[in-house]
């Protein structure tokens, strides 16, 4: 089931939909590009800290899932600890895939 969600990243990054890594992705929503962050569950907690205090402060929704190596295998990278979706039906998408793995 998970990776129904994790293809769906995939897809969106093939679309270019998607920003990694994360001065990118803090750019991502400091510019108002992102508008769903997806954090690694094995980012060091600075890191964790950084990214949600940001996505906070810009009102950007964030999920934590997978791993640092999962998010960069789908996003055609090395490991990826964050992702910035940029595209309001991607994040629809991919937050009803999660949605379902929660039910």
């Amino acid at each position: 089931m998970m990776n129904n969600a994790l293809g769906m990243i995939g897809l969106a990054k093939r679309a270019g939909k998607v920003a990694t890594g994360e001065f990118l992705c803090e750019k991502a929503i400091k510019n108002g590009q992102s508008r769903l962050i997806i954090i690694a569950k094995d980012i060091s907690e600075n890191s964790k800290k950084a990214i949600c205090d940001t996505c906070n402060y810009y009102k950007v929704p964030y999920v934590s899932y997978g791993t640092g190596d999962e998010l960069g295998r789908f996003t055609g990278t090395e490991q990826r600890l964050v992702v910035s979706v940029n595209d309001d039906n991607f994040k629809s998408a991919i937050l009803s895939k999660l949605e379902r793995i929660d039910e």
